[in-house]
């Protein structure tokens, strides 16, 4: 099962977008875009298939009955506590990196 394994990338976007609000499938490939500071760019394609696989694995669900011909996706309780493990994982990581010092080491920043 896929749950001890890190999401991929884009699902991980998706869901960090969906923290914020629910939203129709633009404006998650737009929130994407600014969260990733326009390193992630989502087509169409791509984004339903990954809302699919979200959907079906309970992270995300369509928000009921939305007077509009949009479908807008909300994070469903089990999203929540999932993007909280990447999250803290992520987190996790930055301190160890910070510790170690990796990012004077090849001239980034924190």
């Amino acid at each position: 099962m896929r749950s001890k394994n890190l999401l991929p990338q884009l699902s991980f976007s998706i869901l960090l977008a969906l923290s914020l609000k629910p939203r129709h499938g633009y404006e998650i490939m737009q929130q994407v875009k600014e969260d990733s500071q326009n390193k992630i760019s989502i087509g169409p394609g791509s984004l339903y298939t990954a809302i699919k696989q979200l959907s079906d694995e309970r992270l995300i669900e369509e928000v009921p009955e939305t007077h509009n011909r949009r479908k807008y996706y909300q994070l469903t309780d089990k999203g929540k506590k999932r993007l909280a493990v990447e999250l803290d994982y992520f987190k996790m990581s930055v301190q160890l990196a910070e510790r170690r010092n990796v990012f004077e080491s090849f001239g980034g920043t924190a």
